[in-house]
Order: structure tokens, then C-alpha cells, then sequence
């Protein structure tokens, strides 16, 4: 069995561990992605997982990424989604992010968008570095920051 391989076992084993635990009747598919480590759970069941904004979602990635950040590639990161969630939501985010991109282009005036956990904020700084007129930095000391979002040559 390669790493990789070995791996994606690992993960899918730990996360059915912490599925049981919970008692939730999902079941992961470990999928290798350009990158990140996606983990899909299949089956009904686990509308828990995506009460309050996802918390439980959140907390679960959160302990993945700890876990296995170390054998990861390089930018590498897991990504834990129920019932596509992640899917619609960073797509949401992309598209929040490539508005505010704009309004600093035209206003020239600072935007910002949080406070966000570091899984939503890397998908805000990935869509604003397609766009080469404008920077964005994460603020704030807590896990929770802000990102602002300027139009280059305006701040």
C-alpha cells in the first residue's frame, strides 16, 4: 500500500471512529483533490453537523487538519463536507469575495469581510490573488479574523 494510499485509509478510519462516537450513520469518502484532502460523508442523518452554522462541521475539520497536517503535502488541507455544504458556502465566499474586490477597485476604499475561521478565509485570499489589481491580508489576534480586501496602490 502506498503513502498516499495509506494515508486516505487513516483519515477515512479515524473519521468512522469519531462518526461512531457520535452516533451519526454517515459514511466518509476520502477523496484526493489539487489541494486538499476532501471528506464527503454520505448518508441521511447528519443534519447535526450543520446546525449553528456548521460548528460541529467546523469542529470536525479542525480536528482532521490537527491530526494529519503534518503528512499532508505541502498547502495541503482536509476538508470535511456533509450534503455538498462546503461546496455552496465557498462558493458564496468566492463570490462575496470578487464583490468587495471590486469595490475597492472603484471606491478605493478598504473592505471587510468576517470574522472568519481559517478555512473561510484562505478561500477569500485564493480568490482575491486571481485578481491581480487588488491585495488582501487577514487582521485580528484571536482564530477568528477579519479580512480586508484594497485596491493595490490605494492603501
Amino acid at each position: 500500500m502506498n503513502a498516499d494510499m495509506e494515508l486516505k485509509t487513516r483519515v477515512q478510519d479515524l473519521v468512522k471512529e469519531v462518526l461512531s462516537t457520535l452516533a451519526l450513520p454517515l459514511q466518509p469518502v476520502v477523496e484526493e483533490q489539487d489541494d486538499c484532502l476532501r471528506i464527503r460523508l454520505d448518508g441521511d442523518g447528519g443534519e447535526v453537523l450543520l446546525e449553528k452554522r456548521a460548528a460541529a462541521l467546523d469542529a470536525l475539520q479542525h480536528v482532521m487538519n490537527s491530526v494529519f497536517r503534518h503528512e499532508l503535502p505541502e498547502r495541503h488541507r482536509v476538508v470535511v463536507d456533509y450534503r455538498d455544504f462546503r461546496l455552496s458556502q465557498d462558493e458564496e465566499l468566492r463570490q462575496t469575495a470578487q464583490v468587495l474586490a471590486n469595490r475597492a477597485k472603484q471606491t478605493g476604499e478598504l473592505q471587510e469581510l468576517g470574522p472568519l475561521n481559517a478555512y473561510a478565509r484562505r478561500i477569500v485570499h485564493l480568490a482575491i490573488a486571481e485578481d491581480p489589481d487588488v491585495d488582501s491580508e487577514s487582521i485580528g489576534d484571536a482564530l477568528l479574523k477579519t479580512v480586508i480586501i484594497s485596491a493595490k496602490g490605494s492603501d
